[in-house]
């Protein structure tokens, strides 16, 4: 039986390059997906493009094709990605560009457009998943509005000779199943064969995740080399039978254990996985160890795909402006929780116009809070370090929080050092729901 050999290369928008090289140059195979987006992602894209029309796309964009390019050419390799972010048309046209300079004419690259849904928002009607409130209510601060793609348009571009295809917000596990539809001619009715190739996607999705990363927990359970940690392919059959592996020589590892946790994270419901593409059926399916770092997976189904597409919507959200400094050696925790104090007491007495505000002794108290037992909470910590943050409706309020942090310096306890101060826009995401026929995927094709 037909098999197509399809890679992983990365998993966000700021993964390693490296294990891509590697599936360029070893892998043998047919199809490499770059899976970089997320919520905050393309909220972050379209900020930049509104600061500068000819941006949005990933910041890695050109250091990820340099890399691979040569090396897919000559092994026939095409490319899937959604690194074209806020701004495929342009993606598209640095991609051509970068084929030029390392002397690559020929290659057809195909911006899928169509995902910016922000002239849709007017109507009144859409409301909030949230918050049931109308999007009309968000006004100005409503920044972007990206809805979720799914297949159809990347096997339409393949289908039009595209070597790489660059689109913007397209569902993570459609990458994948856009290039397996294309080649094995799968009906976008099978909601079975769907279901399945949505199962493969989501494992190959997060990159090195199925191989061993966000998996190690030494003395529990033990990854190899995850220094150079290989990233995953799937060996995928016409009828939708896949094996997942890597280079062989690579970090990592692949078991059923990786897998698993692959297949159960981000997942609600794992009955009913809804995508523009099929509502996928994880429930029955079987995972089986088949030799050293190949795993079968099987048992995908799905049921007809949902009547409406999510749409993540961008919110600008104001600033945070943030603080930290240290305390080391005895008493080290009662002197941070006094800096806390006197950088409480001084943004009140200074009037800044924080809406929320935190004080975090990070090691002791920053991520469960103060409700630990009370022999954890009270440990003794050697060294710790304050954190202060606080959200604020402009730059300037945010700057104040850390300039009253860098003050402990002179007018604070003894022994403070080592500040850090910082301000940054916050981008919030909301969502919402629209029916299909007011999303329309277009593709613009390019030559380098």
């Amino acid at each position: 039986m037909r098999q197509i050999r399809i890679g992983a290369g990365a998993g966000y928008s700021g993964d390693r390059i490296e294990p891509a090289v590697e599936l360029a140059e070893r892998g043998r195979l047919d199809y490499l997906v770059f899976e970089c987006l997320a919520e905050r992602t393309i909220a972050l894209a379209q900020q930049a493009r509104r600061d500068d029309p000819a941006l949005g796309y990933d910041p890695l964009l050109a250091a990820r094709m340099r890399a691979v390019l040569s090396a897919c050419r000559r092994s026939g390799t095409r490319i899937i990605s959604n690194m074209g972010a806020a701004n495929p048309g342009a993606a598209a046209e640095l991609v051509c560009g970068i084929a030029r300079e390392l002397g690559l004419p020929g290659l057809k690259v195909a911006a899928v457009k169509g995902d910016d849904v922000m002239a849709a928002m007017s109507d009144g009607e859409i409301t909030i998943l949230e918050d049931g409130r109308s999007v009309l209510e968000l006004g100005a601060s409503l920044i972007s509005a990206n809805a979720y793609l799914g297949a159809e348009p990347i096997v339409q571009a393949l289908g039009l000779g595209a070597d790489i295809v660059i689109t913007g917000r397209v569902a993570d596990p459609s990458l994948f199943l856009g290039p397996l539809a294309h080649e094995f001619g799968w009906s976008f009715t099978d909601w079975r064969l769907l279901g399945q190739a949505t199962l493969i996607g989501h494992v190959l999705e997060c990159a090195g995740q199925v191989t061993g990363g966000y998996f190690a927990d030494p003395g529990f359970k033990t990854v190899p080399g995850l220094a150079r940690l290989g990233f995953p392919l799937a060996e995928v059959g016409q009828d939708g039978s896949v094996v997942i592996t890597k280079v062989e020589g690579s970090g990592g590892c692949i078991s059923t254990a990786t897998c698993k946790e692959q297949i159960l994270y981000e997942i609600h419901d794992p009955a009913r996985y809804l995508t523009p593409d099929v509502v996928a059926d994880f429930s029955q399916v079987r995972v089986e160890q088949i030799g050293p770092d190949r795993v079968r997976i099987s048992g995908g189904g799905g049921s007809a795909r949902p009547e409406t597409l999510k749409a993540s919507l961008g919110i600008a959200e104001g600033f945070v402006g943030e603080g930290q400094i240290s305390y080391a050696g005895s008493g080290a925790r009662n002197r941070a929780e006094l800096a806390a104090e006197i950088v409480r007491e001084r943004l009140a007495m200074t009037g800044v116009a924080a809406q929320e505000l935190r004080y975090d002794l990070i090691g002791v108290d920053a991520i469960h809070g103060r409700g630990l037992p009370a022999d954890a909470s009270r440990a003794e910590p050697y060294e710790v370090r304050l954190r202060v943050a606080g959200r604020t409706a402009s730059a300037e309020e945010a700057i104040r929080i850390g300039n009253e942090v860098e003050t402990l310096y002179t007018n604070g306890p003894a022994g403070g050092g080592g500040v850090t101060k910082q301000v940054r826009e916050v981008l919030g995401v909301l969502s919402t729901l629209l029916p299909r026929d007011r999303v329309r995927p277009r593709i613009h094709m390019l030559e380098s």
